[in-house]
């Protein structure tokens, strides 16, 4: 028996904007504040720990979903903490079970183990086969985020919006993301076989496990026909170090003397908001970045602060596997008129998670807000629309490598760069002063 507890348990508290298993996230603290009067049912240490998981939900979770009601939630616990539990596993399925009636793939319990995975993205290395995975709300299957760019699955050629239908064998139907987490992952050097559907079509894709390191930002001066120097950025993935390594990449090109840039935030599956937010300022001088809305209205807002890097002409490469800090990042650029999007329309992850550890170093994962760009879209489920329409085929797709990425045979990147070379046209012309000597008639026509 563990000691009664009528004081503050203490937990810890991390930001969450990943669509995927593996998103990061930033390390506050919180006080979770035991209900007066329980201590008798939660003395016994697997009771404690499903109380204060059905507490942070009572305090903090927003529901999205219609099925979370305060008096049905007073109602569960007390049904939970009247029965008796032979094993800390029981304990676990129970809070599992609870957290299922709110029917949100967000809100879910870690065990010790699952929980000290959720901070592998921060380590910048994993081993496993490189697959963001979430939960689709509706049809309730397992759908690839997107591939780890350098990682067997993404050498494989797994995509976006894949559907994991089994995994050696085992049937996904009705499994949660830990659990297949579980069966993908393993030690570097094994093998493992997922099948995959997609456009109907099921596939068997056999992969090796392996170390990965996870690097967020890559960079390159690329050189158009006419002549402009472009600054391509690629950045993968939120993590700890990600503004950080952009902000370098921005004052290495900008010391090349680039003219413009692409900012590739394709099968960027989020991380950490705090990132989001770093980045953002470092391209937008002022106005709104996002806004969280809680339960009890709107909590918070970002604003940039006048800190940026760069006025240079921005354009941002989006797709369906660009997600959750992604879109806070080009959703933020776009109502704010700081960049052009090109792409495909992104994923559609709009809520925000805190991951609580609890007392016995469990943890879970909760929705307590959602974000709203500067000009207020929720955009979860929905995505953001690109400003120019660029998809690239299933063939091209396949037929992409990865050293093809920002180059002239990446369509994306062709339509991107275009788009840039537009607004830099335009800007020329805009500031050209009138020559008297010349057919300067953009110029003479301009309005003051």
């Amino acid at each position: 028996m563990a000691r009664r507890r009528t004081a503050r348990h203490r937990t810890g508290v991390w930001v969450l904007v990943g669509a995927g298993t593996l998103a990061a996230s930033a390390i506050l603290g919180s006080d979770l504040l035991a209900a007066p009067g329980v201590a008798s049912l939660v003395s016994d240490s697997p009771k404690e720990v499903m109380d204060q998981a059905w507490q942070i939900v009572f305090r903090d979770y927003l529901d999205t979903t219609g099925k979370y009601t305060t008096d049905r939630w007073r109602t569960l616990r007390k049904d939970l903490l009247a029965k008796s539990y032979g094993s800390t596993k029981e304990s676990y399925e129970a809070i599992r079970g609870m957290l299922a009636t709110l029917d949100d793939p967000y809100t879910r319990f870690l065990d010790p183990r699952e929980f000290k995975e959720m901070q592998i993205d921060t380590s910048g290395e994993l081993s496993g086969v490189g697959i963001q995975l979430s939960l689709d709300k509706d049809t309730k299957e397992l759908v690839v985020v997107s591939p780890i760019e350098g990682s067997p699955a993404s050498r494989a050629g797994v995509m976006p919006k894949d559907v994991i239908v089994s995994i050696d064998g085992k049937s996904t139907k009705g499994m949660s993301t830990e659990d297949a987490v579980k069966l993908i992952r393993g030690q570097a050097g094994t093998k493992v076989t997922i099948q995959l559907r997609r456009s109907g079509k099921v596939i068997d894709t056999p992969l090796t496990r392996e170390r990965i390191e996870l690097h967020a930002v890559e960079h390159q001066v690329n050189t158009s026909g006419d002549g402009t120097k472009v600054g391509y950025i690629r950045l993968k993935q939120f993590n700890a170090n990600a503004a950080k390594d952009m902000a370098a990449a921005v004052k290495d090109l900008e010391g090349k003397q680039v003219q413009g840039y692409v900012l590739d935030l394709r099968s960027n599956p989020g991380g950490l908001l705090m990132a989001s937010i770093a980045i953002a300022r470092q391209w937008l001088d002022e106005g709104i970045i996002v806004s969280t809305k809680t339960r009890d209205g709107i909590q918070d807002t970002k604003r940039a602060n006048g800190r940026a890097l760069t006025k240079r002409p921005l354009v941002i490469l989006v797709n369906e596997g660009s997600a959750s800090a992604s879109e806070i990042l080009s959703g933020a650029l776009q109502d704010n008129k700081r960049a052009v999007l090109v792409g495909q329309k992104t994923f559609g992850k709009g809520l925000v998670q805190s991951v609580r550890g609890l007392s016995d170093g469990s943890g879970m994962t909760v929705t307590i807000a959602k974000y709203l760009t500067p000009s207020g879209r929720d955009i979860h489920k929905h995505g953001i629309d690109p400003d120019v329409s660029a998809k690239l085929s299933e063939a091209e797709a396949q037929k992409l490598k990865l050293e093809d990425l920002g180059t002239k045979r990446d369509s994306q990147y062709r339509a991107a760069e275009s788009t840039l070379l537009k607004q830099l046209r335009s800007a020329a012309t805009a500031t050209q002063p009138y020559n008297p000597n010349s057919a300067n008639l953009p110029a003479a026509l301009a309005k003051p």
